[in-house]
């Protein structure tokens, strides 16, 4: 969606809005990427040698697409173009995980489960980093 609201993409397609849903698109479990990497952390300080640990990360609870969306436009504060398109063969209604296992064995839980509150600081960090982690100016050069 930052890139819609950037105005690098021309807007956001929805595909499929006749999904057995509250409001007819696919929900989905959006995690905030600092929960996403706290669950990592958690888990590699627990890994054991040629042990394999397989874990959901997630909230737990989904938010649809148009929620999503509707989200992204009050964090960035732009009105995104959205299309509205016929839905993708195979795609599922709702996904979302089921997080028990991580929260039993390793005592992780999402903290970030606000979908606005986490695009609100994913977006200010975009418009800090606008070429991602690269180099933006060459004053950040360092030369030894």
């Amino acid at each position: 969606c930052f890139d819609a609201a950037r105005g690098i993409m021309p807007g956001l397609q929805i595909k499929g809005v006749d999904y057995k849903t509250s409001d007819g698109t696919c929900v989905r479990d959006y995690i905030d990427v600092t929960d996403l990497v706290d669950a990592h952390v958690k888990a590699l300080q627990k890994a054991k040698p040629r042990k394999v640990g397989i874990y959901n990360v997630g909230t737990g609870k989904g938010s649809s697409v148009k929620e999503f969306v509707e989200a992204c436009k009050k964090a960035t504060g732009v009105e995104i173009k959205i299309d509205y398109l016929p839905r993708r063969a195979g795609d599922y209604a709702e996904v979302y995980s089921d997080p028990s296992k991580i929260r039993e064995e390793l005592n992780w839980t999402a903290k970030h489960t606000n979908l606005k509150e986490s695009l609100e600081t994913a977006w200010r960090w975009q418009k800090l980093h606008r070429n991602g982690y690269g180099l933006t100016t060459s004053s950040s050069i360092a030369v030894y």
